[in-house]
């Protein structure tokens, strides 16, 4: 494999590993959220923020946390016969979904940075009481698109290099 393919594919999984790892603490500040939402419904006034600011902060988790899962194998596969599988018959099958799901994200990517440079023009808000800006919600939409889109590249040039022979190992950590 060339060694810019393979500079590649270890700048963008290390990159996703340290973004996806970073997204985990989200879920603190989801749960953080959360349990204001209660004990201010509770003991004070209810918050009007804390049902957008957890729903914001879960897409965040989700979108920034993609890369990372898809990195990992974490999502949904038909294992009742990939499994039995060649390692070139995976790569070969595998090829096809994942160029599939580089036009799928990038067909995602484009809209949403259509949409995100539309909420930075007129300065969109959410049509809640809170009316926080949409802009930074989207484009953290944006840079999780972004980053599944890289991480899926960097596995079809996995594929490849298996395709070809020449497998390129995992990398550790």
């Amino acid at each position: 494999m060339p060694p810019l393919a393979l500079g590649f594919v270890r700048v963008v999984e290390g990159v996703n590993r340290r973004v996806g790892r970073m997204a985990l603490y989200l879920l603190f500040v989801l749960a953080g959220v959360l349990a204001w939402s209660v004990i201010a419904k509770a003991f004070f006034r209810p918050a009007l923020w804390t049902q957008e600011m957890a729903q914001f902060t879960m897409i965040a988790y989700v979108v920034l946390g993609g890369a990372y899962s898809l990195m990992g194998g974490a999502h949904v596969r038909m294992d009742l016969l990939y499994s039995r599988w060649s390692a070139r018959t995976r790569a070969a099958v595998d090829c096809v979904t994942v160029f599939a799901l580089i036009v799928f994200l990038a067909v995602i990517l484009w809209g949403g940075i259509e949409s995100t440079i539309y909420a930075l023009e007129i300065g969109e808000r959410s049509r809640t009481v809170w009316r926080p800006y949409m802009a930074p919600i989207k484009i953290v939409i944006c840079l999780g698109t972004f980053l599944m889109l890289l991480q899926s590249l960097a596995f079809l040039i996995r594929d490849i290099a298996t395709l070809r022979g020449t497998p390129i190992p995992e990398a550790q950590g």
